[in-house]
Parts: structure tokens; C-alpha cells; sequence
């Protein structure tokens, strides 16, 4: 990568709630609404079922685990995730939902431990515990010198983007939002005086207008720009051709990199225009282990994206994805095998739109589009 570019760390859900918040040091109450389990301690059990022990408490940094490192020695100039969980010990749970995540305010130096500078709210778990809870959160997060985007107060909060200054100036844009498409219920999106979320119906022209507008009133010259997106189911690889569509013109619109999530897996990347596309990067921190159904996905496995961008253009220079696997919630290194089966599986699916994605003597997965010479 070249040493001028920018680099971005950009991460999919990470759920620091229910289950990986009963090992940090102040859980919240473990009860829960779900249809099968009711005490979030057991997925702890399952968890422990499958990988062995967690101690219990863990510092703030287990949940990373070996992720931490490898992000301090790549050195990204901005880091980027999708919050998907309250942050709040109180409010209601919120009906009509069958999963309800939130994390104890006094566990946020679990999120701090990987330094984040913006952390995405558009999603469909941040009002788990309804408008109170969404309040507590963004307060939190506010307190601990976070910044957010796609929730707020209001309307014009919600949609308000994260703006992140660059060491050698020029600024880093989040503008995040998100669609019902990933269990976002519309009675979600901020309004006049409402609290919510920066909610799009559909990934339709007149949506990917109404960003170019709100992009052009937005970002300055120089600007490296990221549509952060939680959108399309949790399972498959398919991508509806709408929102492939949809990537495109927010790339036209301006946009440098499409940063989709809500996907349990990561989903296959793509290069258009010289900008990357990320469909969906897959769950990163969760407490999935145990849970059975899927496992043909291998949602155990996750990745770390390090992005690089050419400052002033905004163009793709270079995508590391570096393989992690989950266990005893905790990230470690994936194995050689499960990380050529995660490439083999990405390449396969990414190449109908004319990307590739190979491994490197190092281990970690890169991209490359058609005519552009090495793997980036």
C-alpha cells in the first residue's frame, strides 16, 4: 500500500450486548424475551459448550483479542464499526422484536479498547430498549468522546454525518443510514422531534438522489466519503440486483467506499469505479457461538478490513482482510485452512462481478479487479 494513502479500519456488527456483555465486569440484568432463551448467561453456556471456559470477568480488551494487535500494527488513520447494541441499563424491552440487545453503560471501555472514531447507530438493534435507551446510548457514547452516525434526537441528527480529521488535513465523512431490509421496523426512522434512525425505504434512484443530495450540502473538497449501510438479510451471498444498483450510484453520487453491514458472514466485495463496495462484512464481536442452523456459512469466522485510499481521489489503493475466528467470544487468528476456505468462498462469489479475491504469502485476503495488475 502506498505509505501516502489513507487507511481506514472498517468493521461489521459488533454486538457487545447480552451474552458478551454477562462476562465484562457490570452486567446488565441477563433476563430476556426470547422465544427459547430467557437469561442471556446461556450464551455464555453455549459458548463454553463448544470452545471451553471464558473467565469470568474479562478485562475490557477480551472480546478483541487478537484483533487489537494487528490493528496497532497496521496503524489505520480511522476506524469505523457498526454499534449494534444499546448501550443503556434502562428502558423498556421493544415489542414486536424477538432479540433485544444492550450493554451496561459501565462496560463501554470494552468498545473503547479498539479505539474507534465513529460508531454507526443505523441499525436494528440501537432502539432495543425504545427512545429511553436510545437517548442513554448516544449520551454514553457522547460522554466517552465517541462519535455516532445514523441515530439521533432527531431527524436532522440522525442523518447528520461523523466527520473524522486526517493528520495531513482533508477529513474523513461517515454518512450512515439504514433500510428495513435488516429488521429496522419503520416505526424507527427519526422524525421532526423523534428520536430513531436515518432510515431509507429502499434502494431505489430516488434514495441514492436524496444521498447525492445530502452529500453535496455535506462533504468538502477532498473529503474521502463512506456510505456505511446496514441493509439485506443476515444469511446467503446472493446480492439483489437492486442493491448492487443501489452501491453503484452512491459510488456515482460520490460516495469512496460503500461500507455495508448486517450480514452474519461476510458477504463478497467488489470493485466499481476504482471505489470498493463492501455488500456485507459480517458479523465481528457476538455471541454466536453454539448457535446452530447455519453453520455452512461459517459465521464463526470473521474479518478485519483495512482499507486504503488514494487522499484527494478517493480511489482504492489497497484492501487487506485479515482472517479471525470466534471462540470463547474472544477474536484469535483463523487457521490456514479456514482462511483459504473464506477466500475460496469470497473469490467464487465475487468474481460474477468482476472482482477477485486472493491470499497473500502473509495469510490475509486482498482484492483484485480486472486489468488492475497485483492484488490490491
Amino acid at each position: 500500500m502506498p505509505e501516502e494513502a489513507v487507511t481506514l479500519f472498517l468493521a461489521g456488527d459488533v454486538m457487545l450486548g447480552r451474552g458478551v456483555d454477562q462476562i465484562l465486569p457490570h452486567p446488565c440484568d441477563p433476563a430476556l424475551r426470547e422465544d427459547y432463551v430467557h437469561d442471556a448467561r446461556d450464551y455464555v453456556a453455549l459458548a463454553e459448550a463448544v470452545n471451553g471456559p471464558i473467565p469470568r470477568p474479562v478485562d475490557p480488551g477480551w472480546p478483541w483479542g487478537e484483533a487489537l494487535p494487528v490493528l496497532d500494527r497496521a496503524a489505520p488513520h480511522v476506524r469505523v464499526l457498526n454499534l449494534e447494541t444499546a448501550v443503556t441499563d434502562h428502558g423498556d424491552f421493544a415489542p414486536g422484536k424477538g432479540v433485544h440487545y444492550r450493554m451496561h453503560p459501565a462496560n463501554l471501555p470494552a468498545l473503547a479498547a479498539a479505539r474507534p472514531d465513529v460508531c454507526v447507530l443505523a441499525n436494528n438493534h440501537v432502539l432495543d430498549f425504545g427512545p429511553a435507551g436510545l437517548t442513554e446510548t448516544l449520551d454514553c457514547l457522547a460522554a466517552a468522546g465517541l462519535r455516532t452516525a445514523g441515530a439521533g434526537p432527531d431527524e436532522a441528527a440522525a442523518w447528520r454525518p461523523a466527520a473524522v480529521p486526517l493528520p495531513a488535513g482533508g477529513r474523513v465523512l461517515v454518512l450512515a443510514f439504514g433500510m428495513p431490509s435488516s429488521g429496522i421496523p419503520h416505526s424507527w426512522a427519526a422524525g421532526a422531534g423523534r428520536p430513531g434512525v436515518a432510515l431509507v425505504a429502499a434502494p431505489t434512484a430516488a434514495a441514492a438522489e436524496d444521498f447525492a443530495g445530502r452529500l453535496r450540502r455535506a462533504a468538502h473538497p477532498g473529503d474521502i466519503v463512506v456510505a456505511s449501510v446496514h441493509w439485506g438479510p443476515n444469511w446467503g451471498y446472493a446480492i439483489p440486483r437492486d442493491e448492487v444498483r443501489f452501491a453503484h450510484a452512491l459510488v456515482d453520487a460520490g460516495a469512496d467506499v460503500v461500507h455495508g453491514h448486517s450480514s452474519h458472514h461476510p458477504r463478497p466485495p467488489e470493485v466499481y469505479r476504482d471505489r470498493l463496495v463492501l455488500y456485507g462484512c459480517g458479523d465481528l464481536v457476538d455471541d454466536y457461538e453454539g448457535i446452530g442452523g447455519y453453520e455452512r456459512y461459517r459465521d464463526d469466522l470473521r474479518l478485519l478490513y483495512l482499507v486504503s485510499v488514494e487522499p484527494g481521489s478517493g480511489r482504492l489503493t489497497g484492501l487487506r482482510m485479515v482472517p479471525l475466528q470466534a471462540r470463547r467470544m474472544r477474536l484469535e487468528h483463523a487457521s490456514a485452512r479456514d482462511a483459504a476456505w473464506l477466500c475460496a468462498v469470497l473469490d467464487a462469489q465475487a468474481r460474477g462481478r468482476g472482482t477477485r479475491v486472493e491470499q497473500g504469502d502473509d495469510g490475509t485476503l486482498r482484492v483484485r479487479a480486472p486489468g488492475a495488475g497485483p492484488p490490491r
